[in-house]
């Protein structure tokens, strides 16, 4: 599971809890470094069985102008829109912060204007919160992770993708080459 960036995953408004502590259950299985919640209540349900609070930070925005972001984060809103990207042909930035709205209900106006990229789940009609954000987090995996390429017949590969190879850190001085490990001077 090993990928460079980081993301978080949220919601603006919610009006079911059990879905949301889904949410922030799978935000954990997945890897998010943090989720948080716009506008919205949210005590701790019983759907979160992980106690995703005691392992990933939780931030609570009281509302929009309150939302703060770590640095060169991008916000991607999932929306059911038009304009939205479709998921299948959306890059992940490499650090994100991906928001979702209400179970009855769309992203304020306000939070679409703040979004970097909106994308879209291409079905006929909109899934259950927590199954988006799922799905938006398996994409984000599958896309920036290191796995294997899949096969061209039916299976799996048996060996995952290598990992990248760099040489030793090289230090030239006065016309030498030294390597960081002092047993490899050249």
């Amino acid at each position: 599971m090993a990928m460079r960036g980081y993301f978080g995953i949220g919601v603006e408004g919610i009006s079911k809890p059990m879905n949301l502590g889904a949410l922030f259950r799978s935000a954990h299985a997945f890897g998010a470094s943090f989720v948080f919640t716009v506008a919205a209540d949210y005590l701790k349900a019983k759907s979160d069985t992980t106690d995703m609070q005691s392992s990933v930070p939780y931030y609570d925005f009281s509302d929009l102008a309150a939302l703060r972001l770590p640095r060169a984060c991008a916000l991607v809103g999932v929306e059911f829109r038009d304009d939205a990207v479709e998921l299948p042909s959306f890059r992940h930035p490499r650090c994100a912060a991906y928001v979702l709205g209400p179970e009855r209900g769309s992203l304020s106006d306000g939070m679409v204007k703040c979004c970097d990229h909106l994308l879209k789940i291409p079905t006929r009609l909109c899934v259950n919160l927590s199954v988006a954000g799922a799905i938006v987090m398996y994409d984000r995996l599958l896309t920036l992770g290191r796995f294997a390429e899949r096969p061209m017949a039916p299976g799996g590969p048996a060996t995952p993708k290598p990992l990248p190879v760099f040489g030793d850190v090289v230090v030239r001085r006065a016309g030498k080459r030294i390597s960081l490990d002092k047993t490899r001077q050249r």
